[in-house]
């Protein structure tokens, strides 16, 4: 409804308001667990954004990046909610672990939108085709397509600026070659 950049900065609002609120409760581990969250979700944003100019993004790296980005801040989140509740260490980590593997499935899930031709979703396909992010969809297709076919998809998601037909055959491409089906 309101674009991205405004949705970042309420974002931004509202974790500044918890933070302010744990502050004014002395709640250290409260700010300790969401601090951890942030420094890992600007470590893997820098990663994607070092790794995206190269487009040199395999498996154990988007998995990396997901974690860092999408299923670090999910697992702060439960790991918050069972701090507040003043969970044990124990039980804190367990919810650590139960969002961290929530994110990850998220965001694979998401990244699946992509690529799927009767999305119902309202997310328009092609977007992270257009952002030239390599998704585990399109990572799975290069890596069992014959390397003529994924030189060529390559070239269009370097390309930075690809048309729709580009986006079709790139749709295609991860839909034809086991991108789809693995990722699921």
């Amino acid at each position: 409804l309101w674009k991205n950049k405004i949705a970042v900065l309420v974002g931004d609002y509202l974790l500044s308001k918890g933070l302010l609120l744990a502050v004014s409760n002395k709640d250290f581990r409260l700010l300790e667990i969401v601090s951890e969250a942030v420094r890992e979700m600007s470590e893997g944003e820098l990663l994607q954004i070092e790794k995206a100019r190269k487009l040199d993004i395999d498996e154990s790296v988007y998995f990396e990046i997901i974690r860092q980005k999408t299923a670090t801040l999910i697992a702060s989140c439960c790991a918050v909610g069972a701090a507040s509740a003043g969970a044990s260490e124990e039980a804190i980590g367990r919810m650590r672990e139960f969002g961290q593997l929530t994110g990850i499935a998220f965001q694979i899930k998401d990244d699946l939108f992509d690529y799927e031709k009767n999305n119902k979703t309202g997310k328009p396909s092609g977007i992270d085709i257009k952002e030239s992010k390599m998704t585990l969809p399109l990572i799975r297709a290069l890596n069992v397509a014959p390397s003529g076919e994924s030189r060529k998809i390559m070239r269009i998601i370097g390309s930075r600026n690809p048309d729709e037909k580009d986006i079709r055959m790139v749709l295609d491409f991860v839909n034809s070659h086991d991108g789809i089906g693995y990722a699921k």
